[in-house]
């Protein structure tokens, strides 16, 4: 219930341009599923914790089914490269393993389109 209740507060949060409050709910909702579901693990626990620590990080949590996979963070965009050698070397030191990184950027999201039936033809 209670991650429920974060993806909430999250989506108000978005809607309101907090993205401090969001990066706060994703952090919550990493530990949650480390400590409430244990579904972490060495590697997407350092990943995080390596993320988090690092000042240009707004949120970051893991993302996926668990039990290995992935991490999503937000960063300052000015703080992308500092932040994938920050987390890499430290995560490499940790885990003796090399992360790789997928930057993207947030797009519009979903939208209505009233002319449907015209991009078919």
């Amino acid at each position: 219930m209670s991650e429920n209740e974060r993806v909430k507060k999250a989506s108000y949060a978005l809607e309101q341009n907090d993205l401090d409050t969001f990066g706060k709910l994703m952090r919550e909702s990493h530990l949650s599923l480390r400590d409430n579901y244990e579904v972490t693990g060495l590697e997407l626990d350092t990943l995080f914790e390596y993320s988090r620590q690092f000042s240009g990080c707004i949120g970051t949590r893991m993302t996926g089914a668990g039990f290995g996979g992935c991490t999503i963070s937000l960063v300052c965009k000015d703080k992308i490269e500092e932040f994938k050698k920050y987390v890499g070397k430290n995560y490499q030191k940790e885990t003796g393993l090399t992360p790789l990184f997928f930057v993207s950027e947030i797009g519009d999201g979903v939208k209505k389109r009233d002319d449907f039936n015209s991009i078919l033809k």
